[in-house]
């Protein structure tokens, strides 16, 4: 189609494995992805420099508020009665992969993972929308919208409205309200000494959004990190909730280490990883060792390394470990038999679950093994 002298086209199929969006004037030819500065949730503030600017803000206090923002948890929690409470969460990003249906899938099942981290179900969500009008045109737009309304369908929540903004740099995300029983809770405070620790999907696709941005991505390796970004965390979030645990996070922007670290600073214990049995997709050891390293997870490593107890481990390892995910698994802990159990169920639906470690008494330290 043609706006404004431009021709925007969408389809094709590139090296890389996304579809193009190409924005044409006299010379000029884009991917979506060029209209970002970092993908997905490599593009949050980094962990230090928000703890600075929330340091200054003075917590809010209610007798219904269960969960607020003391503890950096992935959502709010409003007690409504003594059996129901709201979850309310949001979060959007800038693109992470060329196909616009595909960036609007993994936005929203990014953004309603926070409900399921913390036991609940979802119940509708709004659209959060910044678009650079004058580039793209709204039939883009309205692809990105249908990829997120997709996920609403899935999942059994309605995407209902929302907000938008002009914006050079396109943005897509939902809003969430879910419910969870006052009672039932998944907090990042929660974990205790003598649970495992259990993760739910492989590491790896802030690689591989970064290797997607510089060409070096291959075709697989692209739609492998597609189909877990586009995975819900329902099943696992059942998991957890059946394995009787009460500390879980999803694994986002501060990567493997770096929510780990937030929760075992809340919990008060230590978290020590079996390295090896961190599941991770292939061939994302290969990328790093070729220097395709997100600034997101560089600044996940400097983050946590004053907590974390690196042993014999190089620093590739680490930057794995803290590598920006998006749309990444949940990590939850609980009895050791139980969290066996969590995997077993997991892994017979198609998931790459995994034990990974133990919680021990502590101060908030991660330790390597």
């Amino acid at each position: 189609m043609s706006t404004d002298g431009r021709t925007v086209a969408s389809g094709g199929a590139p090296e890389d494995g996304g579809t193009v969006v190409a924005v044409s004037g006299n010379t000029t030819t884009r991917r979506l992805t060029e209209f970002s500065h970092g993908a997905g949730c490599g593009c949050k503030l980094g962990p230090g420099a928000l703890a600075e600017v929330l340091a200054g803000l003075t917590p809010i206090t209610h007798p219904d508020l269960i969960v607020g923002t003391e503890t950096g948890d992935d959502a709010a929690v409003w007690r409504l009665s003594a059996d129901r409470a709201l979850v309310a969460t949001t979060d959007f990003f800038t693109p992470i992969v060329d196909d616009p249906r595909t960036w609007g899938a993994i936005s929203a099942t990014n953004a309603v993972s926070d409900v399921y981290a913390m036991g609940g179900t979802p119940l509708f969500a709004l659209n959060l929308v910044c678009w650079p009008s004058e580039e793209l045109p709204g039939s883009v737009l309205a692809e990105v919208l249908d990829g997120g309304a997709s996920v609403g369908r899935a999942c059994g929540f309605a995407v209902v409205g929302g907000h938008t903004v002009d914006d050079p740099e396109p943005k897509y995300g939902l809003a969430v309200v879910g419910e969870v029983h006052p009672d039932r809770v998944l907090t990042n405070a929660g974990l205790r000494p003598g649970d495992a620790l259990v993760l739910t999907k492989p590491l790896g696709v802030g690689v591989v959004s970064t290797a997607i941005k510089t060409g070096k991505a291959d075709p697989a390796l692209v739609e492998q990190a597609i189909t877990l970004m586009t995975t819900a965390n329902a099943d696992a979030s059942r998991a957890a909730v059946d394995s009787g645990a009460t500390g879980c996070t999803d694994v986002t922007g501060y990567g493997l280490l770096g929510h780990l670290t937030k929760m075992v600073v809340a919990s008060g214990v230590d978290a020590h990883l079996d390295v090896a049995s961190v599941p991770v997709i292939d061939g994302v050891r290969e990328l790093i060792a070729d220097g395709v390293v997100p600034g997101g997870t560089r600044r996940n490593r400097e983050w946590v390394a004053d907590r974390l107890v690196q042993g014999a481990f190089g620093e590739n390892e680490a930057l794995l470990l803290a590598d920006a995910q998006t749309s990444g698994g949940l990590l939850f802990g609980a009895a050791p038999d139980r969290a066996d159990a969590a995997v077993a169920a997991l892994r017979a639906q198609g998931h790459g679950a995994a034990r990974i470690g133990t919680v021990e008494s502590g101060a908030g330290r991660v330790h390597l093994h």
